[in-house]
């Protein structure tokens, strides 16, 4: 038999710890999320609400029934893994219209709300308490002079 001192691939000997797929390893940009896709739109249907926001809270486990026929499971207790999503409270504040153009949908025209509150306002400003807070003020008197 040869038995050789050398070391085998650096793979076996140091494999890496952590996995690459969440690299980069820095603070993120922005603290909400984005919703990177939406469903295909069915014209046919009236508008309504394609997405919305939702945080990881953490996970936890379940007790279930399984109810698949054929299966070694069926009619007997699981115990699951489950995650908990926390979905804090929307509010509408404007609609976004779009059009149709040769490269794609292109932002048309927003319409807000005629009476936003001081939450909503805050996101616009870099420092809101030393603000003058006059964001919407010229929008708000488009509704008064047009009557709503």
């Amino acid at each position: 038999f040869f038995f050789s001192s050398t070391m085998s691939h650096r793979k076996f000997e140091a494999p890496r710890h952590g996995s690459l797929g969440f690299l980069p390893k820095k603070r993120a940009r922005r603290f909400t999320g984005k919703i990177k896709t939406f469903p295909k739109d069915d014209a046919s249907k009236p508008a309504h609400l394609t997405g919305f926001v939702g945080y990881k809270a953490g996970m936890t486990h379940i007790m279930r029934d399984v109810d698949k026929p054929g299966s070694k499971l069926h009619k007997k207790e699981s115990c699951e893994a489950v995650t908990l999503i926390e979905t804090p409270p929307m509010i509408v504040v404007g609609i976004v219209g779009y059009a149709k153009t040769s490269t794609g949908l292109r932002a048309y025209n927003t319409v807000w709300a005629e009476h936003l509150n001081d939450e909503v306002k805050r996101v616009f400003y870099k420092n809101w308490f030393k603000s003058k807070k006059k964001c919407f003020t010229r929008y708000v008197k488009q509704y008064s002079e047009n009557g709503g």
